[in-house]
């Protein structure tokens, strides 16, 4: 073995301008559409509804294995999970994280030769949702351990003796965490500090990772390191498999949070810290590929949990609406109330025909379900937060209550405004909503960046221009005139979601609005060429209104499969009905605000903000905040703090 590299006595954090930020992130992308996608198709103007009906189905053994473990996973949940304890106490007891041990709760999307359930994606969501519902804290333990941590990447990039070595651990003992955040990168990557440097059979770590869900209490780490190129390693982002109880691995802080008061997330600092080359995640450089991919279907897993946010809302909503009166009814049957009541019923069937086509098309694997995941996690987190926001209003005073003080006086301990916060990080997590709205829009314009190409390239030559110019002529001669018409406009089409309630007409108004956002797009291309990446607020509306497409398109099928089954069939149809209406009603606010709002006088407004024009404007006010940087030194070296770290046994 040979020496150990010398800790460097400053941080090495990579200098990189806005263009090669972006070259690095683009450069994770999944490049090549080997599959097709129904959201991509719909983007591009072309709503491909035999992509999704009929509606994929799973097959009856996957069905058994799957009810027969949320069986013993609700008993669990209903006799050994107290969501208000682990409110008051801030921590998940021992003997619950042991008990879904033993459950075998740790490896459910573990295949069975190692250990684990080998559930489907469909029912590791249900399952999601369920313990999510007990307690935010134990379904967040739980996701980002199996759809973020270890047992994913290995699953999908890992070697086979790394699967036999450490998916056993995970499917029963050990839990893991996934550590790219850094204090001072967040969603890019491209300024990663951490180091992994080569030595001999080995790599050295040295770094400091924050927000490390599970962190506190893990076995095993997933950490995303920069290897430095030099002779014999091609260097880049890289994903190690690490041993948290390693030597110069120290858990210095336990974060704690406005929700999520059980979440083991912390700040784990890596000095000098040694990780054989065996357990490197596929090669050099391939990191962020990895957490990419990783996420293609991982991002599933907390709309799973908005889906269960949104059922309980709907519970407590229509209980609470029909004991409380106000002017002689029930105060359901005041409209201001009741539109709030119809919007949680509609928004929560939507969200769970969504998450669970988009778990089914995951599992059957003949599709790219890579947008239809991502617009998912946008859509569930930012439609659960505001259900439970609802919610809270629908309970007036008592939903801004604490459920201890509600019990304290001998009323119903209702968590609505637990509900609220446990939820707002979802608009966090996994990519906030801008991120998503930046993600999503780049693989939606995907085709039109393909064949602009140089032609929007401003490194590239004017001869490089003109062919690409002529390409460009080509695919938009061939595209652009299947925009104009097509079945949405024919009475007669999708008639068989026609059952007494007439679902086709939202089917044919989703076929128009495709095309209608595909031209939309295009005019946008052509007006702002490469400029179009900086026009966030457009994108952002470009991909909201997909996101009401995709998820109207899922409430129909949905629909159409319980009627053919006899599950609830009318009702169904009813819910679909009132979502895809109030659905509309959003899409067309969406494309009025396309072309017709603030964004260029917001930037200016924001210049002026940061040049400090507007500061007598915080007149009158203090400020409560302590003293301190805005972001904490990760200097690297030895940990300047005792370890925190808090393994279960």
């Amino acid at each position: 073995m040979s020496a150990v590299p010398e800790t460097p006595a400053a941080p090495s954090r990579p200098t990189v301008t806005e263009r090669e930020a972006r070259q690095v992130a683009e450069a994770a992308r999944e490049q090549d559409w080997r599959k097709p996608s129904f959201a991509k198709e719909l983007f591009l103007g072309r709503f491909r509804l035999d992509l999704i009906h009929p509606h994929p189905l799973p097959a009856d053994e996957d069905v058994r294995r799957g009810e027969e473990f949320l069986s013993r996973l609700r008993d669990f949940c209903e006799t050994k999970v107290d969501g208000a304890l682990i409110e008051r106490e801030a921590r998940i007891p021992d003997e619950v994280i042991n008990g879904l041990k033993e459950l075998g709760a740790l490896g459910m999307k573990i295949d069975t030769k190692y250990g684990g359930l080998g559930l489907t994606q469909v029912y590791y969501n249900k399952a999601l949702a369920l313990v999510g519902s007990a307690s935010p804290a134990i379904g967040a333990l739980l996701s980002a351990h199996q759809s973020i941590g270890v047992p994913q990447p290995l699953k999908i990039f890992g070697t086979r003796e790394q699967k036999e070595t450490f998916l056993p651990r995970c499917a029963r003992t050990d839990i893991s965490a996934f550590l790219l955040t850094e204090p001072d990168v967040g969603s890019d990557p491209a300024r990663l500090a951490t180091t992994a440097v080569p030595d001999g059979d080995d790599y050295v770590l040295d770094g400091v990772k924050l927000w490390t869900t599970n962190g506190v209490v893990a076995d095993l780490l997933v950490v995303m390191a920069r290897v430095p190129r030099s002779e014999g390693h091609r260097g880049g982002i890289t994903a190690f498999v690490v041993e948290a109880d390693s030597e110069g691995v120290t858990v210095e802080n336990r974060n704690a949070f406005m929700g999520l008061r059980g979440l083991e997330n912390g700040v784990t600092r890596f000095h000098r810290v040694r990780v054989p080359a065996s357990h490197r995640i596929g090669e050099e450089g391939q990191g962020l590929k990895i957490a990419l991919t990783t996420l293609n279907t991982g991002r599933l897993s907390l709309p799973a949990m908005c889906v269960g946010a949104g059922k309980w809302c709907l519970k407590i909503a229509r209980e609470w609406s029909a004991e409380r009166e106000q002017w002689g009814k029930p105060v359901a049957l005041h409209e201001a109330v009741g539109s709030k009541i119809a919007f949680i019923a509609a928004t929560t069937f939507a969200l769970e025909a969504v998450v669970d086509l988009s778990s089914q098309m995951a599992d059957e694997n003949r599709n790219d379900i890579r947008i239809e995941a991502a617009l998912a996690k946008l859509y569930g987190s930012e439609m659960a937060w505001l259900m439970a926001d609802e919610l809270v209003q629908i309970r007036g005073g008592r939903g801004f209550e604490t459920a201890d003080s509600l019990r304290a006086r001998g009323e119903r301990a209702v968590p609505a405004e637990q509900m609220l916060r446990d939820l707002r990080i979802n608009r966090i997590f996994e990519g906030s909503t801008e991120i998503m709205h930046l993600l999503i829009a780049r693989e939606a314009v995907d085709a039109h960046l393909s064949v602009a190409g140089d032609l929007i390239d401003p490194d590239k030559t004017l001869g490089d221009k003109a062919r690409a110019g002529a390409s460009a002529g080509a695919f938009y001669a061939r595209w652009l005139p299947k925009l104009v018409a097509g079945p949405g406009q024919l009475p007669g089409t999708y008639g068989e979601f026609k059952h007494g309630i007439d679902l086709s007409p939202h089917l044919r108004y989703v076929e128009r609005t495709s095309r209608k956002l595909a031209r939309s797009t295009f005019y946008a291309m052509s007006r702002w060429q490469g400029r179009m990446e900086t026009k966030q607020g457009f994108l952002g509306r470009i991909v909201d209104i997909g996101a009401e497409l995709f998820a109207m398109s899922a409430a129909c099928v949905r629909a159409e499969l319980l009627r053919g089954r006899g599950d609830h069939g009318r009702e169904a149809y009813q819910l679909a009905d009132a979502f895809c209406r109030q659905a509309r009603l959003r899409v067309e606010e969406l494309f009025g605000r396309l072309w017709n709002n603030t964004d260029d006088l917001d930037r200016k407004v924001v210049k002026n903000v940061l040049g400090g024009s507007y500061t007598w404007l915080e007149d009158g006010v203090i400020d409560p905040s302590g003293e301190g940087p805005w972001i904490a030194d990760a200097t690297p070296g030895p940990p300047a703090r005792d370890n925190v770290r808090r393994p279960i046994r």
